[in-house]
């Protein structure tokens, strides 16, 4: 589902071109929830969120003599949302307070998707925290957690019951995420790489699809 048709869109966007404030208000109450939702899931604080939000569109109305009604209206606000969260980010990893809250609100996210198997630098700091486990803790992470085995089949597997899977997982979930917030400097790296992941979807000629 589109928010907009092909014809009100490039209609709204010549409107936009030309400083007209009610086209803009158009785009802004249709295209704010989807962006709002994500951005929140990035960069997991209510303040921030609300701050890069109203930057966003505060760029858009800046630049909007620039805005190309034949291209992606879609794929272009997608593009200012991964930036501007970009540059949160990389400000944030020049303080370590600042980073140390950020680790805290978003390594759980990441840890609990597959993102952190994503790339090469990502992987090594995971194994490097898997390693930490003891080794009934690190099989039973590496089956349901590497391997995208469930809790049954790893119980089965081993010979464990289902409950002890999930309490070796929960037990290994914190360690790992405690072995991120230290490595400090290497973990904001891999958040900034997953963030770029997690952005990147195949249908950015659909906002509502993308930024949900």
């Amino acid at each position: 589902m589109k928010l907009f048709d092909d014809t009100e869109l490039a209609h709204l966007l010549l409107r936009l071109r030309k400083g007209d404030e009610r086209a803009f208000g158009s785009l802004y109450k249709t295209c704010f929830r989807p962006i709002y939702r994500r951005i929140f899931s990035l960069v997991k604080d209510e303040t921030i969120t609300d701050e890069l939000v109203q930057d966003l569109f505060l760029k858009v109305w800046q630049k909007r003599e620039d805005i190309d009604p034949a291209q992606s209206f879609e794929a272009y606000l997608f593009t200012v949302a991964q930036n501007l969260v970009y540059d949160h980010f990389r400000r944030i990893a020049k303080d370590k307070r600042l980073a140390a809250k950020l680790l805290l609100n978003a390594t759980d996210y990441y840890l609990h998707s597959d993102l952190l198997l994503e790339n090469k630098e990502s992987r090594e700091l995971l194994q490097k925290a898997i390693d930490q486990l003891s080794p009934q803790r690190r099989e039973v992470f590496t089956r349901c957690k590497i391997e995208g085995k469930s809790y049954e089949e790893t119980s089965r597997e081993l010979g464990i019951s289902v409950p002890t899977v999930n309490s070796h997982m929960t037990q290994s979930m914190k360690l790992v995420r405690e072995y991120l917030l230290k490595n400090h400097d290497m973990a904001i790296a891999v958040l900034l790489f997953c963030s770029s992941v997690s952005s990147t979807i195949s249908d950015t000629g659909n906002l509502l699809h993308v930024l949900r």
